[in-house]
């Protein structure tokens, strides 16, 4: 099969497309042929090893060279066999996953837990737009304890998590406040955003409007200006931050830990498990966007040869909800 293989840190051209063995599916695993999957922040994050401080922390970022040897979170396709023990599915099933790795290929194998049955209304491009984005923002509302009639400000709205994370609010019956871009106002209007921020015009933290939740995915305030914005005993869901090189968006995630001992606020970092949990967050999107509650905000698509290319163009920071790559 072909796959995209990361074998050094750089830029897109290192991603080398090339022939590798297809996956066989073990206890627990089902082969899926991937239809199309997504590109986000991730990504590009391991692409090119950055933050280098994320280099020295264990995690999938090894300190010389990648630990991850094919990109892609988010994959959709149908299932081609299914490894001992899986009950859940069977070859032909329409599915959708959110993996740590393995989506930049035609084949990759992934375990029951982390898969659901894919969205009857969605094709396979906008399914695969779904799971890393969608189930941040769905694990941040949890974290976050949204209620039917909370204010909720979301700092990023026009990116892949925020167009999500606008949308989940609203489904959860929430008033939405977004912040973005004037170019982008009309976007997060039409997906149902009550009020929108142009942060280019205006400092969302000197509005003098207080709210129950922020879900903070830009990181472009740090944590006491961001108290601004919030009630009391209100909610900082720390989502994301800038990007860079050295210690971004690490820094920011530190030093928001650091000064939350000293606000009235309670202060959350988000973070998204790939175990087996990840199935039922699947379901319930899967359940929200059949309704007709939620729908995957598509930027851009592109096709598998060209994932450098799509690789690049999320790296520059501007896409507009998701970019999705068909095979």
């Amino acid at each position: 099969m072909k796959a995209y293989v990361l074998r050094s840190y750089g830029p897109p051209d290192v991603l080398e497309l090339t022939d590798v063995g297809t996956p066989v599916p073990g206890p627990g695993e089902v082969l899926v042929r991937v239809r199309a999957t997504s590109v986000q922040p991730y990504d590009w994050h391991h692409m090119r090893g950055e933050p280098y401080v994320a280099r020295l922390m264990g995690g999938t970022l090894g300190p010389r060279r990648p630990r991850i040897g094919v990109l892609g979170a988010d994959v959709a396709g149908e299932v081609e066999a299914v490894g001992a023990g899986v009950t859940a599915f069977r070859p032909g099933d329409e599915v959708f996953a959110l993996l740590t790795q393995g989506g930049f290929a035609e084949y990759v194998c992934v375990r029951e837990g982390a898969l659901a049955r894919k969205p009857e209304n969605l094709s396979f491009e906008q399914a695969a737009a779904v799971p890393m984005a969608a189930v941040t923002a769905l694990i941040a509302l949890d974290q976050g304890r949204v209620q039917e009639g909370h204010a909720v400000l979301v700092n990023g709205a026009s990116g892949g998590v925020g167009t999500f994370a606008v949308q989940l609010a609203k489904a959860f019956g929430a008033e939405v406040t977004a912040v973005c871009s004037g170019r982008n106002a009309d976007l997060v209007r039409s997906i149902g955003a009550d009020e929108v921020v142009d942060y280019t015009k205006e400092d969302f933290t000197r509005r003098g409007r207080r709210h129950d939740l922020l879900l903070d995915i830009a990181g472009t305030r740090p944590l006491r200006a961001c108290a601004r914005v919030l009630k009391p005993r209100g909610t900082h869901l720390v989502v994301g931050g800038p990007a860079g090189r050295w210690l971004q968006p690490v820094g920011h995630i530190i030093a928001t830990l650091a000064v939350s001992p000293f606000v009235s606020q309670r202060v959350v970092v988000t973070q998204v498990s790939y175990g087996e949990k990840v199935r039922g967050d699947l379901m319930r999107l899967t359940d929200l966007i059949e309704d007709g509650k939620v729908t995957p905000v598509i930027d851009r698509g592109y096709p598998f040869d060209e994932i450098p290319a799509a690789v690049g163009y999320v790296e520059q920071g501007h896409a507009r909800g998701k970019v999705v790559v068909t095979l």
